[in-house]
């Protein structure tokens, strides 16, 4: 009787000493990510693997390491611009987010699933990048709406700063370096289905060749490819040349009017593009917009 009554009382002894040998066995069979929290923001956690993961990201983006203090405050930053764009309103949805992620990857000449799978060979899961996306994003948008006013770029701010080389601050009389031009342009493409052999995309590429020297005119790009089976002409879009990279301006500058660029082949097939006039603009020239991208990139900045 007394054995039994010392064993009853010893019991919550026992089983707490149980749940603790259990929890340490399931703390131990956890997946490596579900790491201790390294901070708290506002309730949030910021773990380790949060951490890990952030420094490797930002090592493939920037080629250099940061310490952890960094990391951490990158990170903490983060969860404060989120949280005070709410405040806000400003909450883009994760469609919003994963449609930025395209683009990025779009710019980088990838496609979505395939700016994951590099990431994913580096050991970076995508969801981290989305989240230094979303950041950004609603920081962007919150300045912007917050300081519209004071972050307009002023015309003779930029148009003293372009008339000034960056080596010597002198003032520049010539002229044709910031000379911009208007183009108005069609883009065609021959489809090649997804999957086709290398012989049948040639083929295709010498066809748009053929077809190139044949075309005079926009009108005539037009009546051609509007009738043509696996081809397609889209309306025409107005650009200048501070809207557009070097490469595709020399290009152009190279294609009389009326007459197609050379065939490039892409995910969608052939694609040309039908050069239907080019004017002289006073609109930005490159190095003008260069020069206004960077002022209100200082301004931001500042008021961010």
């Amino acid at each position: 009787m007394t054995m039994t009554t010392a064993l009853l009382q010893r019991l919550p002894v026992l089983v707490s000493a149980c749940a603790v040998t259990l929890a340490l066995l399931l703390g131990c069979a956890t997946p490596s990510h579900a790491q201790t929290v390294a901070v708290m923001v506002n309730g949030e956690p910021i773990t380790d693997f949060d951490i890990e993961q952030r420094t490797k990201l930002d090592f493939l983006s920037t080629h250099k390491a940061s310490t952890r203090q960094e990391v951490i405050q990158e990170l903490v930053d983060q969860k404060l611009k989120i949280k005070e764009a709410k405040q806000y309103g400003v909450d883009p949805s994760s469609s919003d987010v994963d449609a930025s992620f395209g683009q990025m990857a779009s710019r980088m000449r990838l496609s979505s699933e395939q700016l994951s799978q590099m990431l994913e060979a580096q050991h970076i899961r995508p969801d981290t990048l989305k989240k230094r996306i979303k950041s950004e994003m609603v920081w962007t948008a919150l300045v912007r709406g917050r300081f519209k006013e004071s972050l307009q770029v002023g015309e003779k701010e930029v148009n003293a700063a372009a008339r000034t080389t960056p080596e010597t601050k002198e003032e520049k009389s010539d002229q044709t370096e910031t000379e911009s031009f208007e183009y108005k342009m069609q883009p065609i493409v021959l489809i090649v289905p997804k999957g086709s052999s290398p012989a049948t995309v040639e083929m295709r590429r010498k066809e748009a060749e053929t077809l190139r020297g044949r075309i005079q005119t926009c009108d005539e790009a037009n009546s051609m490819f509007k009738s043509m089976q696996n081809a397609a002409i889209r309306d025409a879009v107005v650009k200048t040349s501070a809207d557009m990279p070097p490469a595709l301006r020399e290009v152009l500058d190279k294609t009389p009017i009326g007459h197609l660029t050379a065939p490039e082949v892409t995910k969608q097939g052939v694609e040309m593009v039908a050069l239907c006039s080019r004017k002289p603009t006073t609109v930005d020239t490159p190095r003008k917009k260069e020069i206004r991208d960077k002022m209100f990139n200082d301004k931001f900045e500042a008021k961010s």
